[in-house]
Protein backbone atom coordinates (compact mmCIF):
# COMPACT_ATOMS: atom_id res chain seq x y z
CA UNK A 1 0.00 0.00 0.00
CA UNK A 2 0.88 3.75 -0.59
CA UNK A 3 2.62 5.99 2.42
CA UNK A 4 -1.06 8.08 1.16
CA UNK A 5 -3.44 5.13 1.94
CA UNK A 6 -1.34 4.14 5.08
CA UNK A 7 -1.69 7.32 6.47
CA UNK A 8 -5.51 8.01 5.54
CA UNK A 9 -6.61 3.94 6.85
CA UNK A 10 -5.25 5.92 10.79
CA UNK A 11 -7.05 8.24 10.76
CA UNK A 12 -10.23 5.97 9.50
CA UNK A 13 -9.63 4.00 12.24
CA UNK A 14 -8.44 6.21 15.17
CA UNK A 15 -10.83 5.83 17.63
CA UNK A 16 -13.07 3.18 16.37
CA UNK A 17 -14.31 0.38 17.27
CA UNK A 18 -14.71 -1.83 14.30
CA UNK A 19 -14.06 -1.10 10.98
CA UNK A 20 -15.89 -3.69 8.94
CA UNK A 21 -14.42 -4.57 6.27
CA UNK A 22 -11.15 -3.34 6.18
CA UNK A 23 -9.80 -4.88 3.44
CA UNK A 24 -13.01 -3.45 0.99
CA UNK A 25 -12.15 0.67 2.71
CA UNK A 26 -8.39 0.29 1.20
CA UNK A 27 -10.11 -0.83 -2.36
CA UNK A 28 -12.19 2.02 -2.42
CA UNK A 29 -9.26 4.19 -1.15
CA UNK A 30 -7.50 2.52 -4.15
CA UNK A 31 -10.35 4.32 -6.12
CA UNK A 32 -8.55 7.62 -5.72
CA UNK A 33 -12.12 9.70 -5.41
CA UNK A 34 -13.74 11.31 -2.12
CA UNK A 35 -15.62 8.61 -0.84
CA UNK A 36 -19.30 9.48 0.47
CA UNK A 37 -19.33 9.43 3.81
CA UNK A 38 -22.83 9.13 5.65
CA UNK A 39 -24.00 9.60 9.54
CA UNK A 40 -27.16 9.91 10.09
CA UNK A 41 -28.93 12.12 13.30
CA UNK A 42 -32.37 11.65 14.68
CA UNK A 43 -33.65 14.77 16.04
CA UNK A 44 -34.83 13.61 19.22
CA UNK A 45 -33.71 16.38 21.30
CA UNK A 46 -32.76 19.84 20.48
CA UNK A 47 -29.68 19.78 21.36
CA UNK A 48 -26.12 17.83 20.42
CA UNK A 49 -23.99 16.82 23.28
CA UNK A 50 -20.59 16.07 23.68
CA UNK A 51 -21.35 11.90 22.85
CA UNK A 52 -23.01 13.23 19.50
CA UNK A 53 -19.49 14.59 18.47
CA UNK A 54 -17.44 11.56 19.18
CA UNK A 55 -19.22 10.64 15.63
CA UNK A 56 -19.23 14.46 14.14
CA UNK A 57 -15.30 14.59 15.20
CA UNK A 58 -14.80 11.61 13.21
CA UNK A 59 -16.55 13.32 10.42
CA UNK A 60 -14.29 16.50 10.37
CA UNK A 61 -11.07 14.31 10.18
CA UNK A 62 -12.21 12.41 7.10
CA UNK A 63 -13.84 15.93 5.30
CA UNK A 64 -10.20 17.33 6.27
CA UNK A 65 -8.90 13.98 3.71
CA UNK A 66 -11.24 15.51 1.45
CA UNK A 67 -13.89 13.50 1.75
CA UNK A 68 -17.59 14.07 0.76
CA UNK A 69 -19.35 14.28 4.48
CA UNK A 70 -23.31 13.29 4.24
CA UNK A 71 -24.86 14.81 7.48
CA UNK A 72 -28.18 12.48 7.27
CA UNK A 73 -31.31 13.77 9.40
CA UNK A 74 -33.63 11.05 10.33
CA UNK A 75 -37.01 13.59 10.36
CA UNK A 76 -38.69 10.50 8.85
CA UNK A 77 -36.91 8.09 11.07
CA UNK A 78 -37.28 10.35 13.96
CA UNK A 79 -40.99 10.01 13.73
CA UNK A 80 -40.78 6.27 14.25
CA UNK A 81 -37.74 6.08 16.56
CA UNK A 82 -35.15 3.69 17.02
CA UNK A 83 -35.97 1.34 19.12
CA UNK A 84 -32.46 0.58 19.90
CA UNK A 85 -31.35 0.13 23.96
CA UNK A 86 -34.28 0.38 24.74
CA UNK A 87 -36.77 -2.42 26.56
CA UNK A 88 -40.21 -1.08 25.66
CA UNK A 89 -41.91 0.39 22.53
CA UNK A 90 -40.52 3.97 21.93
CA UNK A 91 -43.25 7.06 21.51
CA UNK A 92 -43.13 8.60 18.33
CA UNK A 93 -42.02 12.54 18.02
CA UNK A 94 -44.56 14.84 16.36
CA UNK A 95 -43.51 16.18 12.43
CA UNK A 96 -43.41 19.76 14.31
CA UNK A 97 -41.07 18.27 17.36
CA UNK A 98 -38.71 16.72 14.94
CA UNK A 99 -38.55 19.71 12.51
CA UNK A 100 -37.62 22.16 15.78
CA UNK A 101 -34.91 20.08 16.54
CA UNK A 102 -33.44 19.79 13.25
CA UNK A 103 -33.26 23.24 12.89
CA UNK A 104 -30.76 23.40 16.00
CA UNK A 105 -28.83 20.63 14.45
CA UNK A 106 -28.04 22.59 11.22
CA UNK A 107 -26.78 25.57 13.61
CA UNK A 108 -24.71 23.27 15.72
CA UNK A 109 -22.58 20.99 13.53
CA UNK A 110 -21.07 24.21 12.24
CA UNK A 111 -19.36 24.80 15.02
CA UNK A 112 -16.96 21.51 13.71
CA UNK A 113 -17.91 20.74 10.09
CA UNK A 114 -17.06 23.12 7.21
CA UNK A 115 -20.22 24.42 5.93
CA UNK A 116 -19.12 24.61 2.46
CA UNK A 117 -17.80 20.91 2.27
CA UNK A 118 -20.72 19.48 3.91
CA UNK A 119 -23.96 18.11 2.59
CA UNK A 120 -27.21 18.07 4.95
CA UNK A 121 -29.84 15.56 3.74
CA UNK A 122 -32.97 14.31 5.20
CA UNK A 123 -34.38 11.17 4.78
CA UNK A 124 -37.93 12.50 4.92
CA UNK A 125 -36.81 13.62 0.86
CA UNK A 126 -37.21 9.93 -0.32
CA UNK A 127 -39.11 8.21 2.38
CA UNK A 128 -42.21 10.55 2.30
CA UNK A 129 -42.75 9.40 -1.15
CA UNK A 130 -43.33 5.79 -0.27
CA UNK A 131 -46.07 4.15 -0.73
CA UNK A 132 -47.59 1.30 0.70
CA UNK A 133 -45.93 -1.01 -2.12
CA UNK A 134 -42.50 0.69 -1.54
CA UNK A 135 -42.71 -0.06 2.26
CA UNK A 136 -43.75 -3.48 1.47
CA UNK A 137 -41.50 -4.62 -1.05
CA UNK A 138 -38.56 -3.32 1.16
CA UNK A 139 -40.11 -5.71 3.96
CA UNK A 140 -39.55 -8.73 1.99
CA UNK A 141 -36.18 -8.15 1.56
CA UNK A 142 -35.39 -9.30 5.09
CA UNK A 143 -36.87 -11.78 7.80
CA UNK A 144 -38.25 -12.08 11.02
CA UNK A 145 -35.87 -14.49 12.39
CA UNK A 146 -32.85 -12.00 11.22
CA UNK A 147 -34.18 -8.90 12.71
CA UNK A 148 -34.46 -11.27 15.99
CA UNK A 149 -31.18 -11.33 15.73
CA UNK A 150 -30.84 -7.86 16.68
CA UNK A 151 -30.11 -7.76 20.55
CA UNK A 152 -32.61 -5.63 22.07
CA UNK A 153 -35.06 -7.34 19.78
CA UNK A 154 -34.17 -10.58 20.61
CA UNK A 155 -34.28 -9.90 24.31
CA UNK A 156 -36.95 -8.29 24.13
CA UNK A 157 -38.97 -11.55 22.58
CA UNK A 158 -37.21 -13.91 25.12
CA UNK A 159 -38.94 -11.83 27.80
CA UNK A 160 -42.07 -11.90 26.55
CA UNK A 161 -42.23 -7.68 25.94
CA UNK A 162 -44.22 -6.57 23.04
CA UNK A 163 -42.67 -5.54 20.12
CA UNK A 164 -44.15 -3.23 17.56
CA UNK A 165 -44.26 -4.48 14.12
CA UNK A 166 -42.74 -0.85 12.99
CA UNK A 167 -39.80 -1.33 15.02
CA UNK A 168 -38.95 -3.74 12.20
CA UNK A 169 -38.95 -1.22 9.65
CA UNK A 170 -36.48 1.34 11.54
CA UNK A 171 -33.54 -1.01 10.73
CA UNK A 172 -34.81 -1.68 7.11
CA UNK A 173 -35.58 2.38 6.34
CA UNK A 174 -31.85 3.50 8.24
CA UNK A 175 -30.49 0.91 5.58
CA UNK A 176 -32.28 2.19 2.33
CA UNK A 177 -30.91 5.48 3.52
CA UNK A 178 -27.64 4.39 2.13
CA UNK A 179 -28.80 2.74 -0.71
CA UNK A 180 -30.66 6.25 -1.56
CA UNK A 181 -27.21 7.71 -0.72
CA UNK A 182 -24.71 5.98 -2.29
CA UNK A 183 -23.12 5.83 0.42
CA UNK A 184 -19.02 4.58 0.83
CA UNK A 185 -18.62 4.15 4.01
CA UNK A 186 -21.71 5.15 7.49
CA UNK A 187 -20.76 5.59 11.06
CA UNK A 188 -22.50 4.96 13.82
CA UNK A 189 -21.94 4.21 17.89
CA UNK A 190 -21.50 0.64 18.51
CA UNK A 191 -25.45 0.18 19.33
CA UNK A 192 -26.33 1.16 15.86
CA UNK A 193 -23.91 -2.10 14.32
CA UNK A 194 -27.26 -3.77 13.61
CA UNK A 195 -28.82 -0.97 11.25
CA UNK A 196 -25.47 -0.08 10.02
CA UNK A 197 -24.87 -3.95 8.92
CA UNK A 198 -28.49 -3.60 7.55
CA UNK A 199 -26.91 -0.76 5.11
CA UNK A 200 -24.72 -3.10 3.66
CA UNK A 201 -26.97 -5.82 2.85
CA UNK A 202 -29.54 -3.82 1.13
CA UNK A 203 -26.83 -1.84 -1.05
CA UNK A 204 -25.74 -5.65 -2.13
CA UNK A 205 -29.44 -6.56 -3.23
CA UNK A 206 -29.69 -3.25 -5.13
CA UNK A 207 -26.58 -3.99 -6.71
CA UNK A 208 -24.29 -1.31 -5.34
CA UNK A 209 -21.11 -2.08 -3.67
CA UNK A 210 -21.72 -2.17 -0.26
CA UNK A 211 -20.86 0.48 2.43
CA UNK A 212 -18.46 0.18 4.86
CA UNK A 213 -19.34 -0.02 8.63
CA UNK A 214 -16.63 2.20 11.35
CA UNK A 215 -18.75 2.33 14.65
CA UNK A 216 -17.28 4.44 17.36
CA UNK A 217 -17.74 3.83 21.05
CA UNK A 218 -20.29 6.00 23.35
CA UNK A 219 -19.10 8.07 25.24
CA UNK A 220 -19.91 7.91 29.24
CA UNK A 221 -21.66 11.01 30.98
CA UNK A 222 -20.37 12.52 33.88
CA UNK A 223 -21.20 9.86 36.02
CA UNK A 224 -18.82 7.43 34.58
CA UNK A 225 -21.12 4.53 34.49
CA UNK A 226 -24.20 5.30 31.60
CA UNK A 227 -23.46 6.90 28.30
CA UNK A 228 -23.91 10.48 27.66
CA UNK A 229 -27.68 11.44 27.45
CA UNK A 230 -29.93 14.40 28.45
CA UNK A 231 -32.58 12.31 29.59
CA UNK A 232 -29.71 10.71 32.26
CA UNK A 233 -29.02 14.01 32.90
CA UNK A 234 -25.06 13.38 32.68
CA UNK A 235 -24.14 15.34 29.54
CA UNK A 236 -21.82 18.34 28.21
CA UNK A 237 -24.35 20.25 25.71
CA UNK A 238 -22.39 21.79 22.85
CA UNK A 239 -24.79 24.47 23.12
CA UNK A 240 -23.97 25.57 26.78
CA UNK A 241 -22.62 28.39 28.80
CA UNK A 242 -18.89 28.34 28.85
CA UNK A 243 -18.96 28.75 32.45
CA UNK A 244 -21.14 25.45 32.70
CA UNK A 245 -19.52 23.05 29.97
CA UNK A 246 -15.85 24.29 31.99
CA UNK A 247 -17.55 23.33 35.08
CA UNK A 248 -19.15 20.40 33.92
CA UNK A 249 -15.58 18.98 32.10
CA UNK A 250 -14.27 19.24 35.55
CA UNK A 251 -16.24 17.79 37.45
CA UNK A 252 -15.72 14.39 35.30
CA UNK A 253 -13.13 11.66 37.08
CA UNK A 254 -9.28 12.11 36.06
CA UNK A 255 -10.16 8.34 34.66
CA UNK A 256 -12.83 9.38 32.62
CA UNK A 257 -10.74 12.14 31.82
CA UNK A 258 -8.63 10.23 29.09
CA UNK A 259 -11.39 8.67 28.04
CA UNK A 260 -12.75 12.27 26.72
CA UNK A 261 -9.28 13.14 25.47
CA UNK A 262 -8.96 10.03 23.13
CA UNK A 263 -12.74 10.60 22.22
CA UNK A 264 -13.21 14.57 21.72
CA UNK A 265 -9.50 15.93 21.75
CA UNK A 266 -8.81 16.96 18.13
CA UNK A 267 -4.08 16.72 19.16
CA UNK A 268 -2.52 13.47 18.24
CA UNK A 269 -2.49 10.62 20.13
CA UNK A 270 1.22 11.06 20.61
CA UNK A 271 0.71 14.47 22.63
CA UNK A 272 -2.19 11.87 24.39
CA UNK A 273 0.54 9.37 25.98
CA UNK A 274 3.00 12.38 27.06
CA UNK A 275 0.39 14.19 28.63
CA UNK A 276 -0.15 10.52 30.53
CA UNK A 277 3.06 10.50 30.99
CA UNK A 278 3.54 14.08 32.34
CA UNK A 279 0.98 12.89 35.20
CA UNK A 280 2.88 10.02 36.20
CA UNK A 281 5.54 12.18 36.75
CA UNK A 282 3.91 14.48 39.44
CA UNK A 283 1.64 16.76 36.72
CA UNK A 284 -1.33 17.58 38.68
CA UNK A 285 -4.39 15.72 36.47
CA UNK A 286 -6.39 18.85 37.13
CA UNK A 287 -4.03 20.80 35.12
CA UNK A 288 -4.37 18.20 32.31
CA UNK A 289 -8.26 18.17 32.22
CA UNK A 290 -8.61 22.47 32.39
CA UNK A 291 -6.09 22.01 28.94
CA UNK A 292 -9.43 19.93 27.43
CA UNK A 293 -11.75 21.91 29.11
CA UNK A 294 -10.28 25.30 26.86
CA UNK A 295 -9.94 22.99 23.86
CA UNK A 296 -13.49 22.07 24.06
CA UNK A 297 -15.08 25.31 24.87
CA UNK A 298 -12.56 26.69 22.50
CA UNK A 299 -13.97 24.47 19.63
CA UNK A 300 -17.48 25.83 20.61
CA UNK A 301 -17.19 29.33 21.48
CA UNK A 302 -13.90 30.73 21.05
CA UNK A 303 -10.61 31.44 23.11
CA UNK A 304 -11.57 34.22 24.78
CA UNK A 305 -14.49 32.30 26.08
CA UNK A 306 -12.28 29.34 27.43
CA UNK A 307 -9.98 32.00 29.04
CA UNK A 308 -12.73 33.74 31.21
CA UNK A 309 -14.48 30.43 31.78
CA UNK A 310 -11.07 29.12 33.62
CA UNK A 311 -10.72 32.42 35.24
CA UNK A 312 -14.21 32.31 37.11
CA UNK A 313 -13.66 28.71 37.77
CA UNK A 314 -10.35 29.49 40.07
CA UNK A 315 -11.84 32.65 41.39
CA UNK A 316 -15.23 30.36 42.80
CA UNK A 317 -13.27 27.24 43.64
CA UNK A 318 -8.99 27.84 43.88
CA UNK A 319 -8.49 31.38 45.96
CA UNK A 320 -8.59 29.95 49.17
CA UNK A 321 -12.18 28.90 49.47
CA UNK A 322 -12.15 25.24 48.13
CA UNK A 323 -9.06 23.20 47.93
CA UNK A 324 -7.91 22.33 44.30
CA UNK A 325 -7.18 18.29 45.15
CA UNK A 326 -10.39 17.57 46.71
CA UNK A 327 -11.22 13.71 47.23
CA UNK A 328 -13.78 12.31 45.17
CA UNK A 329 -16.41 9.34 46.00
CA UNK A 330 -18.60 7.83 43.66
CA UNK A 331 -22.07 6.59 45.75
CA UNK A 332 -24.84 4.18 44.54
CA UNK A 333 -28.05 5.16 46.28
CA UNK A 334 -30.33 2.13 46.44
CA UNK A 335 -33.23 4.63 44.83
CA UNK A 336 -33.04 7.70 42.99
CA UNK A 337 -31.68 9.56 45.63
CA UNK A 338 -29.48 9.46 49.07
CA UNK A 339 -29.75 11.56 51.91
CA UNK A 340 -27.63 13.89 52.05
CA UNK A 341 -26.19 13.15 55.97
CA UNK A 342 -25.64 9.39 54.56
CA UNK A 343 -23.48 10.55 51.67
CA UNK A 344 -21.42 12.42 54.10
CA UNK A 345 -20.72 9.47 56.38
CA UNK A 346 -19.78 6.97 53.08
CA UNK A 347 -17.60 9.79 51.88
CA UNK A 348 -16.20 9.90 55.53
CA UNK A 349 -16.78 13.35 55.96
CA UNK A 350 -18.57 12.74 59.48
CA UNK A 351 -18.11 9.22 61.78
CA UNK A 352 -22.38 8.77 61.66
CA UNK A 353 -25.60 10.44 60.37
CA UNK A 354 -26.32 12.04 63.59
CA UNK A 355 -23.13 14.00 63.84
CA UNK A 356 -23.97 14.73 60.20
CA UNK A 357 -27.26 16.21 60.94
CA UNK A 358 -25.85 17.90 63.84
CA UNK A 359 -22.97 19.91 61.52
CA UNK A 360 -26.25 20.66 59.21
CA UNK A 361 -28.28 22.13 61.73
CA UNK A 362 -25.26 23.96 63.51
CA UNK A 363 -25.10 25.64 59.68
CA UNK A 364 -21.33 24.01 58.71
CA UNK A 365 -22.30 22.14 55.53
CA UNK A 366 -21.94 23.58 52.40
CA UNK A 367 -22.93 22.37 48.80
CA UNK A 368 -20.76 23.76 46.08
CA UNK A 369 -20.08 27.10 48.68
CA UNK A 370 -23.96 27.35 49.48
CA UNK A 371 -24.76 26.47 53.02
CA UNK A 372 -27.28 23.66 53.17
CA UNK A 373 -30.06 24.77 55.46
CA UNK A 374 -31.75 20.88 56.08
CA UNK A 375 -31.52 17.68 57.49
CA UNK A 376 -33.29 16.17 54.54
CA UNK A 377 -31.36 17.50 51.70
CA UNK A 378 -31.36 14.62 49.10
CA UNK A 379 -28.89 13.64 46.64
CA UNK A 380 -30.21 12.65 43.40
CA UNK A 381 -28.56 10.30 40.82
CA UNK A 382 -26.45 12.09 38.47
CA UNK A 383 -25.13 14.93 40.71
CA UNK A 384 -22.00 15.82 41.08
CA UNK A 385 -21.53 18.46 43.80
CA UNK A 386 -18.44 19.71 46.04
CA UNK A 387 -19.41 18.99 49.92
CA UNK A 388 -17.47 21.07 52.71
CA UNK A 389 -18.05 20.29 56.84
CA UNK A 390 -16.51 23.11 58.50
CA UNK A 391 -12.96 24.35 57.09
CA UNK A 392 -11.29 21.88 56.07
CA UNK A 393 -13.56 18.91 55.42
CA UNK A 394 -13.87 18.30 51.28
CA UNK A 395 -15.24 16.38 49.54
CA UNK A 396 -16.25 15.67 45.74
CA UNK A 397 -19.41 13.20 45.91
CA UNK A 398 -20.56 12.23 42.62
CA UNK A 399 -24.00 10.25 42.90
CA UNK A 400 -23.61 7.66 40.48
CA UNK A 401 -25.81 4.69 38.87
CA UNK A 402 -23.97 1.77 40.30
CA UNK A 403 -20.62 1.04 41.94
CA UNK A 404 -17.54 1.66 39.68
CA UNK A 405 -15.92 -1.47 38.45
Amino acid sequence: MSTAIDEALEIFCRGATEVLVLNELVEKLKLNRPLRIKAGFDPTAPDLHLGHTVLINKLKHLQDLGHEILFLIGDFTGRIGDPTGKNITRQPLTTEQVLENAKTYESQIYKILDPNKTKIVFNSQWLDSFSAKDLISLAAKQTVARMLERDDFSKRYRDGQPIAIHEFLYPLLQGYDSVELKADVELGGTDQKFNLLMGRELQKIYHQSPQIVITMPLLEGLDGVKKMSKSLDNYIGIAESADTMFGKIMSVSDELMWRYYELLSFISLSEIVALKEKVQDGMNPRDVKILLAKELITRFHDANAATEAEARFHQQFSQGLIPEDIPEVNIAPQGQSIALVHAMKEAGLTKSTSEAMRMISQGAVKIDGERVGSTDHQLKKGERIVVQVGKRRFSKINVSESKPK
